[in-house]
């Protein structure tokens, strides 16, 4: 497996991604096309594009903050899950970051959310607060609750939230 970093909006691999990601993602979870490409800009951010048998299988966006990797989104895309493939991509996490943390839709939600929640649990993340909530993404978007988890015990919590909502939701 290979994890690359991709560095512009230009690279032939970013509309592939974000295809996948909005129809991925709802509306209210994801940035428009505009933001999306800021991103390559930011320098908090990583795009990862991540390749198995020479193809594209999906990719991570992440925000490395002041001691702690925030993991924004994470994708397999659908033809290549169900094949341990996220399990391989969070190792690679793991692997190069002690500290993440994430955030995901509740478990109680429906049955992807379930199935979402046990992964990460089997994959070494923990419950760290239920009453997250993801500012909008913008205009005509709502704030969603959500939950945070991390694969590591955090001294303040509240300073990590803020900081997030600062930096990445800003």
């Amino acid at each position: 497996m290979e994890f690359l970093q991709i560095t512009s909006s230009e690279d032939y691999r970013v509309q592939e991604i974000y295809n996948s990601y909005s129809s991925t993602f709802p509306e209210d979870e994801r940035r428009d096309w505009n933001q999306f490409v800021d991103l390559f800009s930011n320098p908090y951010v990583k795009i990862i594009s991540v390749l198995h048998e020479s193809k594209t299988i999906g990719y991570l966006i992440i925000w490395e903050l002041s001691n702690y990797v925030f993991v924004e989104h994470f994708e397999v895309f659908a033809e290549f899950r169900s094949q341990k493939l996220g399990s391989h991509i969070t190792g690679y996490l793991f692997d190069n970051y002690p500290r993440i943390i994430l955030e995901i839709e509740p478990e109680h939600l429906d049955e992807d959310a379930k199935r979402r929640y046990a992964f990460y649990q089997r994959n070494g993340f923990r419950l760290i607060d239920e009453a997250h909530v993801q500012p909008s993404y913008g205009e005509g978007k709502k704030p969603l609750d959500l939950w945070l988890l991390a694969n590591y015990s955090p001294e303040n919590l509240n300073i990590i939230k803020d900081e997030i909502y600062d930096i990445v939701y800003h």
